[in-house]
């Protein structure tokens, strides 16, 4: 499908795996002029990687630097860089609270800080969750990060408006990295997780890849200020 990416200048975050990978690569595959911004290098066939931690205002502002004086614009900004905790509150520490807070919420803010006055007429996709939504067991604070994201994503949108289109996509259970290591760490198996879906499955990244980038094409221009799940059904 065209997507109306072809030659468009898309910075993603968190694009050496899971989610922001295949949008990486997706973005690539349609032609677009692809930008990975992550902690640790990995290198992906049609993209340029920027060296990023989203919580260092300095690491943000020389990234975004060079994407602008190579590309000259940014046309599609893509925050999908977070982590994921699973603890009961009585376990959280001032550390693991501001890990999340700082990659969810503060990375998040930083970028579309600093990519705004280089955008114009082009869209924000923020990478919330399901449980930004709705909640979830044993990670109250991830869920209060994510809900975070989603109402930052509103206000935005409105503020920015109609020069920028501002949206988030809430993903449920994705087969990532990152599910990976909460399945290990909280004693269960990807399929139990499956088993809850009405679809009977958890999400391949290249779907929510999918939803991200409709979501971002000028084709879809008319939704702003939305926060779209992409949650088999839960």
């Amino acid at each position: 499908m065209d997507l109306g990416l072809k030659d468009k200048v898309v910075a993603v975050t968190g694009g050496t795996s899971g989610i922001g990978r295949s949008v990486a690569e997706m973005a690539a595959a349609e032609g677009a002029r692809v930008f990975v911004l992550a902690r640790h290098e990995v290198q992906i066939p049609g993209c340029r990687f920027l060296q990023c931690d989203v919580t260092r205002p300095e690491q943000v502002g020389q990234a975004v630097a060079e994407v602008v004086q190579e590309a000259g614009r940014i046309d599609v900004l893509v925050n999908s860089a977070g982590v994921y905790r699973e603890e009961p509150l009585e376990e959280v520490t001032e550390a693991s609270y501001r890990e999340i807070m700082d990659t969810n919420v503060l990375g998040t803010v930083l970028m579309c800080r600093a990519a705004l006055p280089h955008m114009d007429g082009g869209c924000i996709v923020n990478v919330a969750s399901d449980a930004a939504l709705r909640g979830n067991y044993g990670c109250a604070v991830y869920a209060a990060s994510k809900g975070a994201v989603v109402a930052f994503t509103k206000s935005l949108a409105l503020d920015v408006a109609p020069r920028v289109r501002v949206n988030a996509v809430c993903p449920g259970d994705v087969d990532t990295p990152m599910m990976e290591k909460q399945c290990r760490e909280g004693g269960y198996t990807k399929a139990e997780c499956g088993a809850v879906y009405p679809l009977q499955r958890i999400a391949r990244p290249e779907e929510a890849a999918f939803m991200i980038l409709s979501v971002a094409s000028p084709r879809n221009g008319f939704m702003t200020g939305a926060a779209v799940e992409v949650t088999g059904g839960l």
